[in-house]
């Protein structure tokens, strides 16, 4: 059976938690709501000594009926009012205690998706974001319905105890009769309860799995329609599903095992208790209406117990999900902040002293890497990929975090800067700008929330001259779509450098996209660049000669290292590796160049 549980294994930052360490943390985010934790508790006691009034009423009243002296309306009044009060106890219990679960996965999903937020991206490279989405969204759900079990349970388990001090009162063997079969049935679902557990883990990790597949397809269908894949892709949807199909019946197997044994015990004990107490009444030891008030206690009694026995397996599916919400929130970040030192101004000067960084361990990308990058100095990457360029920008943005060495902000150390005041003084345009659901107007405030109306058009205004507005079927009001998706490219890429421009920063980082662009749209883009770039220091991971040729410097990478360096015309002239680059890469582009800048500006050696 070991084909069901591939690559069902535990995510690396999961972690085993003993159940009382599980419960405590539990209490802990149950304590702001001790008000309403003691109104459920006062109306379950309420409640239960209603339920546990009722058959001994009953009962009573079966012995006047048998001596002539029942008074029939009066123990129907009574046994009404019980009943009606009962029902309002319980509607008091539930309201109170849905009001409380609710705000307790309220306050538990918001640390999920705050610790969701926190994780450094090296996390993101690790492991699926449908997989991180099941936890913020399933488990915590999971975990709602296992504390909803938890106060049920209580209330029956305070019902069996006024219930058994009642019936020792009235018959001490019939009464241990009852109480023989508890500990059988308590052990076999103790017995029980490992299995239960590793099974609903197993059943939670297939859930997730299943998750991250559909919005990886999702996320991917135009690629996947692009190339034909959909056979493919649904193949492969399928071979998923199907293991998960294979987890959950084995659970169902599971958890439907437990209640035929926990019912053959308790007809066992039902039967006993039938003889036993028939034969008290023949020999008038007892009383008819005390023999039925054993046998309806008896299945009030039965009912809690295997309940109780049961809800170890139940209360497994809670815990499972508990464990692996609070494996999410503890995980341990790899960027780490040695304090939270403000930088009242950045000028914008970096260095990299002899750094060391892998993204696995093993496997460096940087190895003793330094550079220095001038405030107010456009510098350009290239190199060829896996050079190291884009790890560069992302050490600088402070997403990962290096092994060795110094990353120095106008000479300050960057691991003891405030993390979220440092970002607000870099910008970064990736190559594929990512836009959110919404106008354009407000994917360009997206990064200084602040800013007005007017603020946010002149930002756009200044990206191209605006010239690129006129495209848009509502202007600044356009709805961008999902991901950005009812823009072209090079629309995004316009409204990401309006994004720049807006936010101001000291420290521009740009990954060039190498999707092809009409020549308008690569115009007002390079115009865009020109003004947003004034005044800064940039850093390019260039695919453009236009871009190449603007920068103050251009850094030639391979495998980590720094292997020439030098502007555009030096670097051609030495006839190295920017050379072979040059001619590869960007050598067409000299066509398209002189068409956009004109002939005075282009390259000698076209």
């Amino acid at each position: 059976m070991g084909f069901i549980f591939d690559g069902l294994d535990a995510e690396a930052y999961d972690r085993r938690y003993t159940d009382r360490a599980l419960v405590a943390r539990v209490v802990r985010y149950f304590w702001p709501q001790t008000g309403r934790m003691l109104a459920v508790a006062g109306s379950v006691v309420l409640q239960s000594l209603l339920d546990v009034s009722l058959p001994i009423l009953i009962s009573r009243t079966l012995d006047q009926l048998a001596a002539g002296q029942a008074d029939l309306l009066l123990s129907a009044v009574l046994i009404a009012s019980f009943g009606s009060l009962a029902w309002v106890f319980n509607f008091v219990r539930r309201s109170f205690s849905s009001r409380a679960v609710a705000a307790v996965v309220l306050k538990l999903r918001e640390d999920a998706f705050d610790a969701v937020l926190k994780r450094d991206l090296s996390f993101y490279d690790q492991f699926a974001s449908g997989k991180i989405v099941s936890r913020v969204n399933s488990d915590t759900q999971a975990f709602s319905q296992v504390v909803t079990l938890t106060m049920d349970l209580f209330s029956q388990v305070l019902l069996v105890v006024l219930l058994m001090a009642y019936l020792f009162s009235v018959n001490v063997t019939l009464t241990w009769i009852t109480l023989a079969l508890a500990p059988f049935i308590v052990f076999a679902a103790l017995t029980f309860r490992r299995i239960a557990r590793k099974t609903i883990t197993l059943s939670r990790r297939v859930s997730a799995e299943v998750s991250a597949h559909i919005q990886e397809t999702v996320s991917g269908i135009g690629v996947a329609k692009t190339f034909r894949q959909e056979a493919a892709v649904y193949d492969e949807f399928v071979a998923v599903n199907e293991q998960s199909f294979r987890i959950n019946r084995r659970t169902g197997y599971v958890f439907s095992a437990i209640f035929p044994i926990l019912n053959v015990l308790a007809g066992i004990g039902t039967a006993l208790l039938v003889y036993v107490g028939g034969v008290n009444v023949q020999s008038g030891a007892l009383t008819p209406g005390d023999w039925y008030l054993f046998i309806q206690g008896l299945g009030l009694f039965w009912f809690p117990v295997t309940s109780i026995a049961s809800f170890w397996s139940q209360f497994q599916i809670g815990l499972a999900a508990a464990e692996r919400v609070f494996a999410l929130l503890d995980a341990e970040p790899r960027v780490v902040q040695t304090d939270n030192r403000p930088l009242p101004t950045v000028r914008g000067e970096i260095q990299f002293d002899r750094i060391d960084f892998a993204y696995k361990p093993g496997e460096p990308i940087l190895t003793d890497f330094s550079l220095t990058i001038h405030a107010g100095e456009t510098l350009a990457l290239v190199g060829h990929t896996g050079s190291g360029k884009s790890s560069l920008a992302r050490l600088i943005a402070r997403f990962y975090e290096f092994q060795g060495g110094q990353l120095l902000i106008d000479g300050n150390d960057i691991r003891p800067l405030d993390l979220a005041d440092y970002r607000t003084r870099l910008g970064l345009v990736t190559q594929t700008p990512f836009l959110f659901e919404g106008a354009v107007r407000e994917n360009i405030r997206y990064g200084r929330p602040s800013a007005t109306d007017d603020e946010v058009e002149r930002a756009a205004r200044q990206v191209g001259g605006g010239d690129w507005l006129a495209g848009l079927a509502q202007g600044l009001s356009t709805e961008v779509g999902e991901r950005g998706s009812s823009l072209s490219m090079g629309q995004r890429q316009l409204v990401a450098l309006g994004r720049i421009l807006l936010q101001d920063p000291a420290i521009f980082i740009l990954d060039e996209a190498t999707a092809s662009i009409d020549p308008l749209t690569e115009t007002l883009i390079q115009e865009g660049l020109d003004t947003v770039m004034r005044g800064r220091t940039n850093i390019i991971i260039a695919h453009r000669l236009s871009t190449i040729r603007h920068a103050d410097r251009i850094i030639v990478l391979r495998r980590g290292q720094i292997i020439e360096t030098g502007n555009h015309l030096a670097l051609l002239a030495a006839g190295g590796h920017y050379a072979e680059l040059y001619n590869t890469y960007f050598r067409h582009q000299s066509l398209e160049f002189i068409d956009a800048q004109g002939p005075a500006n282009a390259d000698p050696h076209s």
